[in-house]
């Protein structure tokens, strides 16, 4: 590996972290989780950690992204499709730790003693989750879409 090369590389790894931490915590460990956990308010508990430590991990690996595509890649940005969809990742990630997620727990709070799910608050929550699991679908998409356009490590973009 030339040293030149570096962030490249870098920014290679951390779209696979990211795009694969994603796939892997919402594709794989969630619903096994919910499978074998029979607390469905712990299984969802332990799953909202799981979602908000991949949050930040999103974080950390756009802004590298974005900084790293704003330094090497061909003006103007926006018709960069690895520059767009890391953005848009992004733009969800934001969405959904710091909007939708902080609106649930606080339904989840009014709804105690009871679990939301048996509370009149039910129909709310399942409205906010079932957007949250689109806005999480549209952004693993767009990970393909990043991993696929995101230059490779030593290449010039243009």
């Amino acid at each position: 590996m030339k040293r030149h090369s570096l962030p490249a590389h870098l920014a290679t790894l951390s779209a696979a972290f990211w795009v694969g931490g994603t796939w892997a915590i919402g594709y794989l460990a969630v619903p096994v989780l919910f499978r074998m956990q029979p607390d469905r308010q712990l299984a969802g508990m332990l799953a909202g950690h799981m979602f908000t430590a991949m949050a930040y991990v999103g974080i950390v690996c756009a802004l590298f992204l974005l900084a790293y595509l704003w330094r090497t890649a061909a003006r103007p940005l926006w018709r960069h499709p690895a520059f767009m969809a890391a953005l848009a990742m992004l733009l969800l990630v934001l969405v959904g730790e710091f909007i939708i997620q902080p609106i649930m727990a606080d339904l989840k709070l009014r709804a105690l003693p009871l679990e939301v799910m048996h509370s009149e608050l039910a129909a709310q929550f399942k409205a906010l989750h079932g957007t949250a699991s689109v806005l999480y679908l549209l952004q693993s998409l767009l990970g393909i879409v990043l991993l696929v356009k995101l230059p490779a490590a030593g290449k010039v973009t243009g």
